[in-house]
């Protein structure tokens, strides 16, 4: 391992989708600027493309698609003098909790090994303990506020385990230039989500509701804001995409209603007012002072994720926004999920920032000891760890391990075509075939 005070720190980032890749870069970057970063891809149905890596636009000094496995075994490798200072886990838990357990295995009798973090991507409204007894191991597991980083510390105590790995920070992609005032045209936002809500009927409602306030609206522009087009996937599945419900809206889309792409920070450069019903685009749109509404015309539930923001001052419906209502957002809620914009987020950093170098350059740091083990969820830990090619005690299985990792030439291509062939095949099945099926079950 390379000295723990070498001037360009280098850092490995683990990512399974575009959302993730987003945050693990920026975090990488919040937590120890001046790196080299080198990018890697996990492998599966939310394999980010080109445009979606392209759209976040957060940069690696390398970047390449890799297994779970393959992965483990590289940053093994790199013990040998030749490996990285930190190790970022942006996946999803199951994920997390496989790379550590492989890492774990690897490093056993390691002397010096990376310091290893992860986090999340944005608002956790749900599956909160699933995902962080999931990510509990690493040194260091990020909050992105105040209220997050209590959360997670009660969760940790609550079933016995250490809880000095939680840093308060706040999400990295945060910033851009405060709200002046109104544009020209004044410029309303709804920031679609994949998979909330669920329902072709709840969906429909959303989108007719944003077209009705473009046509009472006239002297308004109506963005809706998508994350991926058809056949891309992004963090969550996308059964219905607004894509393909926006051609039967009757009578199309109006002249100042339009779908758009691209970059949230560039489209927030021109909106006054953003709504949503709980993407992390409303935290982006609260820092930089930008009126926000917070959706509840399908109702304040945990299965929208709404109810994230209680207390905020920012709960509203369509119809409250056609009259002109602008929401006020609440200043003790917004310091308390790391979104003030009124200076203290510069520092939001320092803590995780100084924790990450302290432990890089320790002499020593102690074994990876996620809380999940063969003995705490014997009926549990087993299958996570075999969908990314590990066996109980994280070791490679044999035969998925011994797979060759890259391939040249015909067979490279070959490999790639076949690959995406199974995405196209699966994204026709979730988007197409599955909602068919359901269909037909309620006739």
């Amino acid at each position: 391992m390379p000295s723990r005070t070498t001037s360009t720190p280098r850092v490995a980032v683990l990512a399974d989708s575009d959302t993730r890749w987003k945050w693990g870069a920026l975090t990488a970057y919040r937590i120890q600027p001046d790196i080299r970063l080198d990018g890697y891809l996990l492998r599966g149905r939310a394999t980010p493309t080109v445009r979606q890596l392209d759209e976040v636009g957060a940069r690696a000094d390398s970047l390449r698609e890799i297994r779970a496995v393959d992965f483990v075994r590289k940053i093994d490798r790199g013990l040998d003098g030749s490996g990285y200072d930190v190790v970022v886990l942006a996946c999803v838990g199951g994920a997390v909790q496989a790379v550590l357990h492989g890492l774990a295995g690897a490093w056993r009798t390691a002397g010096r090994r990376p310091v290893v973090v992860t986090g999340y991507v944005g608002v956790v409204y749900e599956k909160l303990a699933d995902g962080l007894l999931l990510r509990h191991g690493a040194d260091v597991v990020l909050a992105n506020s105040r209220h997050d980083a209590d959360r997670f510390r009660e969760v940790y105590r609550g079933v016995g385990a250490a809880d000095d790995s939680v840093v308060e920070c706040a999400l990295p992609f945060l910033g851009g230039a405060p709200y002046t005032g109104a544009h020209d045209p004044y410029t309303v936002v709804f920031a679609a989500q994949p998979s909330v809500p669920e329902s072709r009927t709840d969906r429909t409602y959303l989108l007719r509701r944003a077209v009705e306030h473009a046509r009472k609206h006239p002297d308004r522009e109506v963005l809706i804001k998508l994350r991926s087009k058809p056949g891309e996937h992004t963090t969550h599945i996308e059964e219905l995409p607004y894509q393909k419900l926006a051609t039967k809206v009757p009578g199309g889309l109006p002249a100042n209603c339009r779908l758009v792409y691209g970059n949230m920070g560039e489209v927030l450069d021109r909106t006054d007012l953003m709504v949503t019903v709980s993407s992390t685009a409303a935290l982006e749109s609260l820092h930089r002072g930008i009126p926000t509404a917070v959706l509840t015309d399908l109702g304040i539930r945990e299965a929208l994720g709404n109810h994230s923001f209680l207390g905020s001052g920012c709960l509203a419906s369509w119809d409250e926004l056609d009259a002109g209502h602008r929401p006020e957002p609440d200043a003790d809620w917004l310091a308390r999920q790391g979104v003030a914009a009124d200076g203290p987020y510069e520092k939001a950093f320092d803590a995780a920032r100084a924790r990450v170098t302290a432990l890089r350059e320790a002499d020593h740091l102690p074994p990876l000891t996620p809380y999940y083990t063969p003995r705490t969820a014997p009926g549990y830990l087993p299958g996570i760890l075999a969908r990314h090619g590990l066996d109980p005690q994280g070791e490679p299985i044999a035969g998925y391990a011994d797979a060759p990792e890259e391939t040249g030439g015909l067979r490279r291509v070959a490999r790639e075509t076949v690959r995406e062939a199974a995405r196209g095949a699966y994204r026709h099945g979730v988007q197409r075939v599955a909602p068919a099926i359901r269909r037909w079950g309620q006739l």
